[in-house]
């Protein structure tokens, strides 16, 4: 069954309260401190969730227990004063945690407004597959590109505050190229590769991504692996029927241009390379699960409806 536009949450006013979560990887406080700080200076109230800042005692790589980076995300999406949840950082994690989340509890809150990538893909499709909600491919509170970046920033804000603006609904990037020239419509759906990949056959991965525009990125991989995970997508049927692809970032990964058009030209479909986002000194924001036309000769997404209401 080809995928369907999903519930879009409102979109942020000043004033509005905003929580911060760490599901996966810990985060230096500087960095939180800054970004935290930005958030404020657009008028939010950001309230930092009690274990974002803690560390796992066996894996550094976790911010924390397992129960305890679950319960601050159940905690801050059913909290009906907080208007949207913003990740901290990726790393890893969120596979661990999300089995441990209340989804039926979940289902019941008032649809607000998630923020993350990397790692955070496999809460995006979590939140689809089991909440019916869209959410937002987008620049983390505690990660270099959104305290440095001004242009992160700025899109990321743009896309929460201004959702109508042009910066919000046009998305390209001037690194944007063609890979297979041509026009296609569909869903947005995807974020990191290698997530992507390992959620297939979970209770939390999407099924399918037919009639989608697929969005990929990836960070600091080599090709062969890379490979392997384009074709995992291709052998389980993930990517059969989609309608078009969007690839953001390769930081730091061996060249990957010929390798797509190896294993994703046979499907057929427009395919356009570096947008923008994903992981790099900056990033645009792309929100996953509203319909969009990606025009692969023009180098843009444009989304059909703003992605918060």
């Amino acid at each position: 069954m080809p995928l369907r536009p999903l519930v879009r949450a409102r979109r942020l006013v000043p004033g509005d309260r905003v929580a911060v979560v760490s599901p996966a990887g810990p985060v230096p406080k500087d960095r939180l401190d800054a970004g935290c700080a930005i958030l404020r200076s657009w008028g939010l109230d950001v309230v930092v969730m009690p274990h974002v800042l803690s560390t796992h005692p066996s894996f550094e790589y976790l911010a924390g227990a397992d129960a305890d980076r679950a319960a601050d995300l159940q905690e801050a999406w059913c909290d009906p004063s907080v208007a949207a949840v913003l990740c901290a950082r990726g790393g890893y994690g969120v596979q661990r945690v999300v089995s441990l989340m209340d989804w039926a509890a979940m289902v019941h809150a008032e649809p607000k407004v998630l923020v993350g990538y990397s790692d955070i893909t496999a809460l995006h499709s979590a939140f689809a597959r089991l909440l019916g909600v869209a959410t937002v491919h987008g620049p983390m509170v505690g990660t270099e590109a959104f305290v440095t970046s001004a242009s992160t920033a700025s899109g990321l804000r743009s896309m929460l505050f201004s959702p109508s603006s042009l910066e919000a609904r046009v998305l390209g990037a001037p690194s944007a190229r063609t890979l297979v020239p041509g026009v296609a419509s569909g869903v947005t759906v995807g974020g990191c590769l290698a997530l992507l990949a390992a959620e297939i056959g979970t209770p939390t991965g999407l099924p399918s991504a037919a009639g989608g525009i697929v969005l990929l990125e990836d960070v600091g991989e080599k090709a062969y692996r890379l490979d392997g995970f384009l074709t995992h997508l291709l052998r389980s049927g993930w990517l059969d029927g989609v309608a078009g692809i969007a690839l953001g970032s390769w930081h730091d990964c061996e060249p990957v241009e010929e390798l797509m058009l190896d294993r994703l030209g046979p499907l057929g479909v427009p395919i356009m390379t570096e947008l923008g986002f994903g992981h790099g000194p900056s990033t645009i924001t792309v929100p996953l699960g509203v319909p969009a036309t990606l025009d692969a000769d023009a180098g843009t997404l444009t989304l059909d409806v703003d992605a918060l209401v």
